[in-house]
């Protein structure tokens, strides 16, 4: 691995820091985010990339709610309050549960439908996520309610009729989204935790 940045401790690290700072306004992020991986890669171009070099540099930096904290109170801002594990796993609950929901005979599709978009909601609401995370996982999460029934529309037209069992497998289909939203917002959240900037 020759690119600093591309370690694995690195990319944790700036992933808090963007985390951290996503209140800031974008230039002014952009900015810390440049100089941090400037830095970052001048010190660790003059050593070896051990792990121990890696971590020393990014202690000299600070942990990545002191680099936040100090960004924020630049601009006169207050930094956001985390989010609770508990509302974090709220999330992740209602999309995944999406897609068993929606595997529900009858009302199934309606409930997985109903989880899915609170689980948007909730992605939009919360200062977990970043602003592209948070793009990301909502395009996937509400993509059932198109995904779903345009499935369901061609199997129609291929089988010329919906069955119980085309039914289901549409519905899996559909909400498969779901499942890959959960999965990166999971990822994002534990990066976030594992650099000590969650709750």
């Amino acid at each position: 691995m020759n690119n600093p940045i591309e370690h694995p401790l690195v990319r944790a690290h700036l992933d808090a820091v963007a985390h951290g700072t996503a209140t800031l306004p974008p230039e002014r992020r952009r900015e810390l985010m440049a100089d941090l991986r400037e830095h970052i890669e001048v010190s660790l171009t003059e050593a070896p990339l051990t792990e121990a070099a890696v971590r020393s540099v990014l202690e000299q930096l600070g942990t990545p709610r002191q680099i936040a904290d100090a960004a924020l109170a630049e601009e006169g801002l207050a930094p956001p309050a985390p989010e609770t594990a508990g509302w974090t796993n709220l999330t992740l609950a209602l999309a995944v549960l999406a897609l068993p929901l929606a595997l529900i005979p009858v009302a199934g599709p309606v409930l997985g439908f109903v989880s899915a978009v609170l689980a948007a909601v909730r992605v939009t609401r919360s200062r977990q996520w970043t602003r592209g995370e948070k793009r990301q996982a909502t395009l996937l999460l509400l993509s059932p309610l198109v995904l779903t029934p345009a499935i369901a529309l061609v199997v129609t037209v291929l089988s010329s009729g919906l069955t119980p069992g085309a039914l289901l497998s549409t519905c899996a289909l559909g909400f498969c989204p779901s499942l890959v939203a959960t999965l990166l917002l999971s990822r994002a959240a534990a990066r976030v935790r594992t650099a000590g900037l969650a709750a």
